[in-house]
């Protein structure tokens, strides 16, 4: 039995040409970073959209774990649950 969670991850509209059009992937994985390696083996265009070449997030996206920014909960070392949203959000600016 696989005690790896497996969690959903929404990737936004601009993102999707990046990984086949999905809105959404499924992915196993124990905390936020082992999700992003997952999408790196599996999706890796999509992965160089989301981080750079040393493997941190770029700056203009978020993170989110279900309603709560990783950056107020334990960064990329999150821990992730069964049935946890990862949601890829691009940052809005504006006035």
């Amino acid at each position: 039995m696989d005690a790896t969670p497996t969690v959903t991850v929404f990737v936004p509209g601009p993102l999707r040409r990046y990984c086949c059009g999905a809105p959404e992937l499924p992915v196993s994985a124990s905390t936020v970073q082992h999700a992003l390696d997952t999408i790196e083996r599996t999706q890796p265009m999509l992965h160089r959209q989301v981080c750079d070449e040393t493997g941190a997030v770029r700056r203009h996206l978020n993170l989110f774990v279900n309603d709560d920014n990783v950056r107020d909960l334990d960064g990329l070392r999150t821990r992730l649950r069964p049935g946890d949203l990862v949601t890829i959000l691009p940052a809005v600016s504006g006035g």
